[in-house]
């Protein structure tokens, strides 16, 4: 379910004001696109890169244009593998975080 233009905008406030939210929030994506919903990783991780870095500067530090990134996290995206980690990896550095994955019985 695609969010509204006022919801999306109380959530980027909310990034923006709340570090726990930020972490929790970017921590959510990467658990949701290990549990193979790519469809909610991209829609979180697009908020969340647009109220944090930006695409401009993803895209710098990236490699990758600001259009390819965009159609990344678009519905019908359907990034590399190699490309999305590179994001992951370049927000874990740009918010000074190191995300850790362990196994669950």
């Amino acid at each position: 379910m695609a969010l509204t233009r006022t919801i999306r905008k109380t959530v980027k406030a909310r990034i923006q004001s709340d570090d726990g939210f930020r972490y929790a929030l970017f921590s959510h994506a990467v658990e949701v696109m290990l549990a193979d919903d790519m469809a909610t990783a991209k829609s979180v991780l697009k908020d969340y890169i647009d109220a944090t870095i930006g695409f401009e500067d993803l895209a710098t530090e990236s490699g990758l244009t600001v259009r390819h990134l965009k159609r990344m996290f678009q519905p019908a995206g359907n990034p590399r593998a190699g490309e999305m980690f590179r994001v992951i990896g370049i927000l874990q550095r740009h918010q000074g975080i190191q995300l850790e994955v362990s196994t669950a019985a």
